[in-house]
């Protein structure tokens, strides 16, 4: 494994959120325009991107190899749910701050990091399975993820509106009826138009950007020492970002005999936080600071830590 791959896409994050960082410092950027972003990034182009890697990928997979990634990567994250509990509980970390671990420990940023390092790494063959497991992601943090944030918001803005129930509406919503599209257009291998793959291309290609840059926002608020000072952070990153992928792949190891697909899960699992719970914080008005701070040191401590784990296969 070259570890160059990974210093890319550290990189090519890092002057992104710079960026972000530049745009809110003059006054480019605000709080407000920040959460519109959110909104559209949430509901519009994360979408559209999941369709798109579906999309592109040229070289189909047997319905029995699909339906396996996807039971697999189902039980990847039934694993990751409770760990998502134990681990703030272990950290002793205060109640009404445990959400932000849970948010961080359960959704990897398998999109813009997973996505290219994937397809470095095991080769352009593994995308598809790749793309499977944005489909259990999304359909995962369009559900438990939008419901767990909502509750949280009720909780911080109980004067406001926003219920904490949960109900069918909840879920049908852009990210999941993109996640049923997708996997039907996919085994029913349809073909569509050029002008609108160009269109749904064109749309996608903004994704990564726009959530470096709400991510930015949020990084000029920070003092560095709210990143780099909490010490749970750092026990957090060995326990989740090493222990618990090394565990999947155990556990993985029992009942899955492609290698391409247990390859794909390991990398996956090892990802470091991703950005769309910062996204929906946003949208629901919770407080994101910490979930911020993790995505940053996750980020940057995944340069050592995934080769570590993938020591392991």
């Amino acid at each position: 494994m070259s570890i160059w791959v990974v210093q890319k896409q550290m990189i090519i994050i890092f002057v992104m959120i710079l960026i972000g960082v530049y745009l809110y410092k003059k006054n480019h950027l605000s709080n407000e325009s920040s959460r519109h972003l959110s909104w559209i990034i949430v509901n519009i182009t994360n979408p559209i991107t999941l369709l798109c890697s579906a999309l592109s990928e040229e070289q189909k997979v047997s319905a029995g190899a699909v339906g396996m990634a996807f039971l697999s990567f189902a039980i990847m994250y039934v694993i990751l749910i409770p760990f998502a509990y134990l681990i703030p509980m272990l950290l002793k970390v205060e109640k009404d701050k445990r959400y932000a671990y849970r948010m961080i420990a359960i959704f990897g940023n398998v999109g813009f990091i997973g996505i290219p390092f994937a397809s470095a790494v095991l080769g352009s063959e593994s995308l598809i399975f790749v793309s499977i497991c944005c489909l259990v992601f999304n359909i995962i943090i369009y559900t438990y993820g939008a419901s767990s944030l909502r509750a949280v918001a009720a909780q911080q803005h109980p004067d406001e509106e926003l219920k904490d129930d949960f109900s069918v509406k909840n879920i049908i919503n852009s990210g999941t009826v993109m996640a049923v599209v997708t996997i039907v257009i996919y085994l029913s291998d349809i073909k569509l138009p050029d002008m609108v793959n160009s269109t749904l291309t064109y749309i996608a290609n903004c994704t990564t950007f726009l959530s470096m840059l709400v991510l930015g926002t949020s990084v000029a608020q920070m003092i560095p020492r709210e990143v780099f000072t909490k010490w749970r952070l750092y026990v957090f990153v060995v326990i989740r970002q090493i222990i618990v992928p090394v565990i999947i792949i155990y556990v993985m190891k029992m009942f899955i005999t492609n290698e391409l697909i247990l390859r794909t899960i390991a990398v996956m699992s090892a990802m470091p936080a991703a950005n769309m719970p910062i996204m929906m914080a946003k949208q629901y008005g919770v407080k994101e600071d910490l979930i911020s701070a993790g995505i940053i040191l996750t980020t940057v401590t995944s340069i050592f830590t995934i080769p570590v784990v993938m020591y392991f296969l």
